[in-house]
Parts: structure tokens; C-alpha cells; sequence
């Protein structure tokens, strides 16, 4: 990105366990990470196809175990404290209609976070999770273009709306720091009350 010269952008497919290992073992080394990579395939209960199964099994959850295990690798030998952040949903705690896979496959994210967090930190990594809305990406916006179908969601929303990418980012960057120093395997709930409605 010209606005970050430092950033070094890599092109990869995550499902793809070789060469996401090979572009990772030559970058870094790794203070932080942000697992955000993420597929919503919709389909009813019922005509759910193994395709769509697999590959949010190989994205939402396979690539985020992969590359947070590639880095916290690093991490452990640098010797240094890192912070892990992996982007859930308000989907991994509620049922939404046509979204079974992407409910579960978040849900299973969840608990991998906790597991995670639970194993390293020993190694001074915490892992956290953040669980948005619907937030206004150009993912949510083709999934949720439909003024009826965004209307019903966002009367359950508390706040009256949407998630802005800046929403869950500052939770993110929250998360990252050292403000949050003391918190590891929890979900940051970024969804205007969702949840409790």
C-alpha cells in the first residue's frame, strides 16, 4: 500500500497449506496477527453441498489454525509476548437463516481462539476473538443488499445499524494492544446489541 510503505502485501490462497506456509516462513517475524481471511456461503439447511462444507471448513477455520500456528511459532522462538486476534461473528453465538455452515465453521472458531489462548499463554501470547454484526464491507454488502432482508436484521440491532469497518478495527487495534494486556480468550461483542436482543 503507498500510504504504508513497510507493508508488504502477500497474494495467497489460505486453504492451501503449502504455500501459505512457504510465504509465511519467509516473512516476519511477527509481533501480532489479525486472522480476518473469511467465506459466507449461504445456502439452506437443506441444500447445503459438501463444496460449500469444505471450503469454509478450509478457510474460516483450517487457515486460521495454519497460519496462527505458523506464526506463534515464530513468535515463541523470538522469545517475544504477541497478541492474536481472529475475526468471528455475532453468527458463531446465534442461528441465522441459510447460514448453517457459516455459523458453525464461526462457532468453531470461537472455541478454537479459547484453546489456543489457553496454550499459549504460557508463551506470553494472548488470543482473543471479535464478534461483529453485519459489518459493511463489500462481503456484507452483497449479502445484505436486499432492504427486506437488511431491515429484519438491523430491527434486532439495538443500535438501529450496521457495523462501519472502523467499529471492529478499533476493537481489533484494542485487542492488539497492550491496553488489553491482561485479556486472552474472550470475544470482543461488536454487534449494537444484537446479542441481547
Amino acid at each position: 500500500a503507498p500510504q504504508c510503505p513497510g507493508i508488504e502485501t502477500l497474494c495467497l490462497d489460505l486453504a492451501d497449506w503449502g504455500a501459505t506456509e512457504a510465504a509465511l516462513s519467509a516473512a516476519g517475524p511477527f509481533e501480532l496477527l489479525v486472522n480476518n481471511a473469511a467465506v459466507a456461503l449461504l445456502q439452506p439447511f437443506l441444500e447445503v453441498t459438501r463444496e460449500a462444507l469444505q471450503r469454509s471448513l478450509d478457510v474460516n477455520l483450517g487457515a486460521v489454525l495454519h497460519v496462527s500456528q505458523i506464526v506463534a511459532r515464530q513468535m515463541i522462538a523470538q522469545g517475544v509476548p504477541g497478541a492474536i486476534v481472529n475475526v468471528s461473528s455475532q453468527a458463531s453465538q446465534r442461528a441465522l437463516r441459510d447460514h448453517a455452515i457459516y455459523c458453525s465453521t464461526k462457532s468453531a472458531l470461537d472455541m478454537l481462539s479459547k484453546v489456543m489462548a489457553l496454550e499459549l499463554g504460557p508463551h506470553k501470547i494472548r488470543v482473543n476473538t471479535v464478534n461483529p454484526t453485519v459489518v459493511m464491507t463489500d462481503m456484507g454488502r452483497i449479502n445484505w443488499s436486499d432492504p427486506q432482508k437488511s431491515a429484519a436484521m438491523i430491527n434486532r440491532i439495538p443500535l438501529g445499524k450496521f457495523a462501519d469497518v472502523d467499529d471492529v478495527v478499533n476493537s481489533i487495534l484494542f485487542l492488539l494492544s497492550d491496553k488489553s494486556a491482561m485479556t486472552t480468550g474472550s470475544s470482543l461483542v461488536v454487534d449494537g446489541g444484537f446479542l441481547v436482543s
